[in-house]
């Protein structure tokens, strides 16, 4: 089992010296990864499910905020959870993400994409809220394809994309793609998932036999693409006091990696928190 932690902006704000702390700590304490959330914009009376959105909480943009703790910690792997992809041209998201790989020495690879449930967020950026799912499809094949194209350019003609001969350099540390992982709640998201993923992390709102369902969904989807469902990873949100005896459940369920959050607004309560949840499961050891 591997262990992250989650940084949100809108709970945590976003101070730098407040977000470099938190990261450096979190690698401190032998965490793999440190995700952050995104909206690219929100207004009054949006809200998911019954929770309505504050619209003046501080969404940060994740890769910018990724970059930026990439240049201050060493180790910690770098993720997103997750990234509105249907909202980025993957063509400039390409380039993007691959930069930031090659900046941080390989460790932009816990990308977790997925496509929204804010309507008026979508109209914001010129997409059909509709024909997201497709969008975010296209987009995965788009990412794949530059970065594993060569010097006389790939091709790309879809419902949303279309290119001809291009070239995205610079191209992932080491070669070949950066893992897409896909998050949400749907079973929708779960075939996707399987079909094109290379992980599943759903919500936090699923029951256990839903949670079952969708992930039988992820890796006949898998099977059926012609991957191996065996090198599937599943993630899943957890809490930051959760004994060792659920993350032993969780295991037994499948789950490969468990993300966690502070529970509290107070920085020095938060560092506290992260090294007992450390300390708990050894995690500095563990990485060694």
């Amino acid at each position: 089992m591997r262990f992250a932690v989650s940084y949100s902006t809108p709970f945590f704000g976003v101070d730098p010296d407040r977000l470099i702390a938190y990261a450096q700590h979190a690698e401190r304490c032998g965490f793999e990864a440190i995700y952050l959330p995104e909206h690219v914009a929100l207004y009054p009376g949006a809200t998911i499910g019954p929770m309505e959105l504050t619209p003046t909480v501080p969404f940060a943009d994740p890769l910018d905020a990724l970059s930026f703790v990439a240049a201050a910690t060493d180790r910690i792997l770098l993720g997103t959870a997750v990234l509105l992809l249907p909202y980025h041209h993957p063509v400039v998201l390409a380039k993007r993400l691959a930069t930031i790989d090659v900046l941080s020495k390989g460790r932009m690879r816990l990308l977790t994409v997925g496509l929204g449930t804010l309507p008026g967020e979508a109209r914001a950026v010129g997409v059909d809220f509709a024909t997201r799912g497709r969008r975010a499809d296209e987009a995965i094949d788009v990412l794949r394809l530059l970065w594993s194209g060569g010097a006389d350019g790939v091709s790309f003609e879809g419902e949303f994309f279309r290119f001809e001969n291009l070239c995205s350099y610079p191209q992932p540390t080491g070669g070949g793609t950066l893992p897409i992982h896909v998050g949400g709640s749907s079973r929708a998201a779960a075939r996707r998932a399987g079909s094109r993923g290379d992980g599943y992390f759903p919500g936090g709102m699923l029951g256990p036999a839903e949670r079952a369902t969708q992930l039988e969904i992820a890796h006949a989807a898998a099977g059926t693409a012609g991957r191996d469902p065996g090198a599937f990873e599943y993630t899943r949100w957890g809490s930051i006091d959760m004994p060792a005896e659920r993350v032993e459940g969780m295991a037994e369920q499948g789950v490969t990696r468990i993300v966690v959050s502070a529970g509290t607004g107070d920085p020095e309560r938060a560092r506290d928190e992260l090294s007992a949840f450390a300390a708990r499961f050894d995690l500095a050891n563990a990485r060694r």
